[in-house]
């Protein structure tokens, strides 16, 4: 059974259709790189996947989840897909731990002493144990995105999404926050990354999908995709920012 099952999916605001009858399917451990310009409804697909956008037909199941826009049922979807946007949305007067602990604490009722080794536990995943205690301020822009991704990591997702997550930040911090990203998909997460970093789409994602105009125009291995695209759209995408 897939993980994430898009069939058909048309998603408007007002008169503008940004997706044009999208179908998609992942596996289990899969990782998927959406690519293409702005505007080409990437982003937009990956908030229907968690229900953040309602779409105007079609069909998205995601780990056994029917997408729809019952509060009820998309409280159950968020228990198991975790979404990781560029901008970080730590709470500045909590501390990393309790930003951490936060959800766990609330959706699942976890006791604190539980959410508080839970919280250690994906800090030590992306590679700061040692903030536990420190205020988000005091972190730097790829240290805040981590502890984002950790407050996902901690509601033990089936899938993860992540939204153009180090556009925001320098070279340098981009690649922090890519290394973390690497080592959850050895670790077989099934993720959809929205992602202007094309040298991680080839080398790291296993199917990249090219979006042009609200549609699908290409997908296939990451390998394939870069190195034989079959359209002028990806081969003019491709040239221009995969350096």
């Amino acid at each position: 059974m897939p993980a994430v099952l898009i069939d058909d999916v048309y998603k408007r605001f007002g008169e503008l259709e940004v997706l044009k009858g999208v179908s998609l399917s992942v596996e289990p451990g899969q990782v998927v790189a959406l690519i293409g310009r702005s505007g080409s409804g990437k982003s937009t697909l990956l908030r229907c996947i968690n229900g953040l956008e309602a779409i105007n037909a079609g069909r998205i199941e995601v780990a056994g989840h029917v997408v729809d826009q019952d509060p009820k049922k998309l409280r159950e979807l968020r228990k198991d897909v975790g979404i990781v946007f560029q901008s970080y949305n730590l709470f500045p007067h909590l501390t990393v731990g309790q930003n951490i602990m936060l959800s766990p604490r609330i959706t699942q009722n976890v006791p604190t002493a539980q959410a508080e080794s839970l919280a250690r536990e994906v800090l030590a995943q992306v590679g700061l144990s040692e903030k536990f205690d420190s205020y988000p301020d005091n972190l730097s822009g790829g240290q805040q995105q981590r502890v984002a991704i950790a407050r996902s990591l901690a509601m033990r997702p089936k899938v993860m999404l992540f939204d153009e997550v180090t556009s925001a930040l320098d070279p340098e911090l981009t690649g922090e926050v890519l290394l973390v990203m690497e080592k959850l998909a050895e670790a077989g997460m099934t993720m959809l990354l929205v992602t202007h970093e094309m040298a991680f789409a080839r080398n790291v994602a296993s199917t990249t999908v090219f979006m042009h105009q609200g549609k699908i125009w290409e997908s296939g291995t990451s390998k394939e995709v870069f190195a034989n695209p079959q359209t002028p759209e990806l081969r003019n995408f491709v040239s221009a920012g995969a350096k």
